[in-house]
């Protein structure tokens, strides 16, 4: 009777966190490599996992292929804005950036779905929203940002800069305080944090005890946010996702770089303040890309099918059909493979030979089968693929949408 009662109990406060208006707010501290964080455990983070979870990320795209990615901070952020990796967002380093936004952000994906929602941003470069959002922007529809605290880097009044860059930290105080004030008041729906202490503190200091005195100090800020999301929960009809993460790990040498693709700088992590990850999350080491079809699953936006095309991510949270697309050459054509989590579900595999994608028009998609997701593969023979020098094949399933490419190019050049 215990049992049955507890039961009970916890589907009736599933129940009702279910009818509660969600929110979501994303926070990348720059440049933390999971063994830092699991190494120092910082208390707050701990208590926020405690009523969550944790697990380790990755970034860089998949090693050696067409995805791959630099582990560097603006093309960190917009893998995280797009769901997608640099070849196709377009962005690949800090400096001369030309992002292709015929990949939506997040943002951008929010406002056209929910028009009167709120969005914020909170942070020390304005280019997160000017360039990277391309607030204000004709190829953006001209996107705007309804609370918007960013740009203190170069203000040298309110933050003088000094040789120890400490102005840095003070910036991210700042900037913590704008969305603690803000996060009480007005809630936004879809919040952006980010944070760039850490990274400094890495490049100057690499490893060791100043590195870890600035993680302590991070701590004490998602100490704020974490508490004032507690005070919405507890007074308004409102559930709240915390997703903390990192734009990239650091080099194994000394810790000060980073950029290329070792295990360390590619290896990140993800907290989250509620357990409401799923079987994928469970399964895999989440990437970076897989924070855009999750803030979209929780806050109940049915993304756009040639949006869901060309993600390449997959959601941690709600449901999910299927990850991990990949094709394997064979004689007459190939043999695509994939993980399903609904084992019995019914799957759409469709195939394009063009990517017009890029340049934010149609590609003419063909449904060549329908196979048992529990299946996990198909075999597709066909004499036109043969001097094909690309496709596109994608796996829909009723949760979400999985793509992988086959070319012969280098990413950039398909057209």
């Amino acid at each position: 009777m215990r049992i049955i009662n507890t039961l009970i109990l916890v589907m009736l406060s599933l129940a009702t966190f279910a009818q509660l208006k969600p929110k979501v707010v994303i926070v990348i501290a720059d440049g933390i490599p999971a063994d830092v964080i699991e190494r120092l455990r910082p208390p707050a983070m701990q208590q926020i996992i405690k009523e969550g979870a944790y697990t380790r990320a990755h970034v860089g795209g998949t090693k050696g292929t067409y995805t791959e990615t630099p582990t560097i901070s603006a093309p960190g952020y917009n893998n995280m804005l797009t769901g997608t990796w640099g070849y196709k967002h377009n962005v690949w380093d800090n400096d001369n950036q030309h992002p292709n936004y015929n990949y939506p952000t997040i943002f951008r994906i929010f406002k056209t779905a929910k028009p009167t929602g709120t969005t914020a941003i909170f942070s020390t470069w304005v280019e997160n929203r000017k360039m990277l959002l391309g607030t204000g922007l004709p190829q953006t529809g001209n996107l705007s940002v309804d609370y918007v605290y960013d740009g203190y880097e170069k203000d040298t009044i309110a933050f003088p800069h000094d040789k120890a860059s400490l102005y840095l930290h003070h910036i991210d105080e700042h900037v913590v305080s704008c969305a603690d004030s803000v996060i009480r008041a007005k809630a936004p729906d879809l919040s952006w944090i980010y944070l760039e202490y850490t990274d400094d503190v890495g490049h100057s200091k690499g490893t060791g005890k100043e590195y870890d005195k600035a993680i302590g100090l991070l701590d004490e800020q998602m100490k704020k946010i974490a508490a004032a999301i507690h005070f919405r929960e507890a007074n308004y009809k409102e559930k709240w996702l915390l997703l903390i993460t990192t734009d990239h790990g650091r080099d194994s040498l000394t810790g000060s770089g980073h950029g290329d693709q070792s295990k360390r700088e590619r290896t990140t992590w993800f907290i989250l303040n509620h357990p409401v990850t799923n079987a994928y999350f469970k399964a895999s080491q989440p990437g970076i890309v897989d924070i855009l079809p999750s803030a979209a699953s929780y806050l109940n936006i049915n993304l756009p099918v040639p949006v869901k095309r060309e993600l390449d991510g997959v959601p941690i949270v709600g449901p999910v059909s299927v990850s991990n697309a990949r094709l394997e050459n064979t004689a007459k054509g190939f043999t695509l493979k994939w993980k399903a989590f609904t084992k019995t579900e019914k799957l759409k595999v469709y195939i394009t030979y063009t990517n017009h994608a890029k340049e934010g028009k149609k590609d003419i998609y063909k449904l060549i089968s329908t196979p048992s997701a529990g299946a996990e593969k198909f075999n597709y023979s066909s004499a036109g693929l043969l001097n094909q020098p690309f496709y596109k094949v994608v796996i829909e399933g009723k949760h979400n949408t999985i793509n992988v490419w086959h070319t012969v190019k280098p990413a950039a050049s398909v057209k």
